[in-house]
């Protein structure tokens, strides 16, 4: 009954949390503060108020609309929303009351800040990737999820790894086959799981933007020479490393 309790709070902070997500998303990328000015109708500029902005719920109560003008609210707001909760939760449930989960739940919500911002924008900030690997060595030493030496290896492998990528493919296509923002990202990665989640990462950020392309392509909607948004992929690839990573590492070193 304390567990459910528990998780119930953890899940509206995360609720809240990700309200303030949404508006980074949007403003970020536009060089916008995320705290000021409040946030409006995007339709007739009128300013949201409190009780228009408690997330989910304002929105079903509203049934998707500006009280004032009327203009429809995109599902992704509440969609946001109750993914950063649920993923709050899923952190407690993983990691339990502890300092790991404070981190595991900072790690999830750059991934899903990373991940959209690419998807809108092709575009994977440094005002969050590089303080986001400084940051995620730096939990190694009061929270750690991998320990700092591996942390710090992970940050340099998953940098290096796609880095080597980059330059071979500008060295023999004379084009680049991926922003250096991944480069990044995957180092951020690294500096929170360290060297195993790289690899988990990398792996599960590859074969799913593969299965993405090759689907697009049969619909003829993308050609061998698209770019897709793959912070996207590397995105679901760290929280596939997050919640099993240590559990899909041991099983592979099984079967070895």
């Amino acid at each position: 009954m304390l567990l459910l309790l528990i998780a119930l709070y953890v899940a509206i902070f995360g609720l809240i949390v990700g309200s303030y997500l949404n508006v980074v998303v949007y403003r970020l990328p536009l060089g916008l503060s995320t705290v000021y000015p409040r946030s409006r109708c995007p339709g007739c500029g009128s300013l949201i108020r409190a009780r228009d902005n408690v997330p989910v719920l304002s929105f079903l109560l509203l049934r998707g609309r500006c009280r004032t003008c009327g203009t429809p609210i995109s599902w992704r707001y509440p969609l946001v929303e109750a993914t950063t909760g649920a993923l709050f939760v899923a952190c407690l449930l993983r990691f339990g009351l502890t300092p790991q989960a404070a981190t595991a739940v900072l790690f999830s919500c750059l991934m899903l800040v990373l991940a959209l911002i690419d998807y809108d924008h092709m575009i994977l900030p440094d005002r969050i990737t590089l303080p986001g690997v400084a940051v995620g060595i730096a939990t190694q030493l009061v929270a750690p999820l991998a320990g700092l030496w591996p942390a710090v290896l992970g940050a340099l492998l998953g940098a290096g790894i796609l880095l080597a990528v980059w330059g071979l493919w500008l060295l023999v296509r004379r084009e680049e086959g991926m922003g250096l923002g991944d480069v990044k990202m995957l180092a951020l990665a690294g500096a929170f799981l360290g060297w195993p989640g790289v690899l988990v990462t990398l792996f599960f950020g590859a074969l799913s933007g593969s299965i993405v392309g090759i689907a697009l392509m049969r619909r003829g909607s993308v050609d061998m020479r698209s770019k897709l948004p793959f912070g996207v992929f590397l995105a679901l690839g760290g929280l596939i490393a997050l919640f099993f990573g240590d559990a899909l590492v041991a099983w592979y070193a099984g079967l070895l």
